[in-house]
C-alpha cells in the first residue's frame, strides 16, 4: 500500500508502458475542467448583466412614477387656473354651452 502512494506521488503511471491511456483520461478530464470554468464565467457574466438590468428597471420605473406624478400635478384644475391667472386669463363666470349643428338634408 505504501509503495503503490510513493509511486503515484513520484508520477511512474505518466512515465510507464501503458502511460497513454493515463495520458488521455488526464486530458480528457483537463478539457472537462476548462469547459467547466468557461461556463461557470458565462452563467457569472449573465448573472450580473440581469442584476444591472434589473437595477437600471428599477431606477427607469421610478423615473417614470415621478414623471407621472408630476403630470398629474400639472393637469388638475387648480394648478391650471393658477398658471392661467399668471398669464391674465380669469375662468369664465358663465358655463360653457353645446353647440347642436342640425344637418341640412337636401
Amino acid at each position: 500500500m505504501k509503495k503503490n502512494v510513493y509511486s503515484i506521488l513520484k508520477g511512474k503511471f505518466l512515465v510507464s508502458d501503458d502511460s497513454f491511456k493515463n495520458w488521455r483520461m488526464i486530458l480528457f478530464i483537463s478539457i472537462l475542467a476548462l469547459i467547466m470554468i468557461a461556463s461557470s464565467h458565462s452563467a457569472d457574466k449573465k448573472v450580473h448583466e440581469i442584476a444591472r438590468l434589473n437595477n437600471e428597471v428599477k431606477e427607469l420605473r421610478s423615473i417614470m412614477v415621478e414623471g407621472r406624478k408630476k403630470l398629474m400635478g400639472l393637469k388638475m384644475q387648480s394648478s391650471v387656473v393658477k398658471k392661467m391667472e399668471l398669464k391674465g386669463i380669469e375662468t369664465s363666470l358663465i358655463p360653457p354651452k353645446k353647440i347642436k349643428v342640425k344637418s341640412q338634408s337636401k
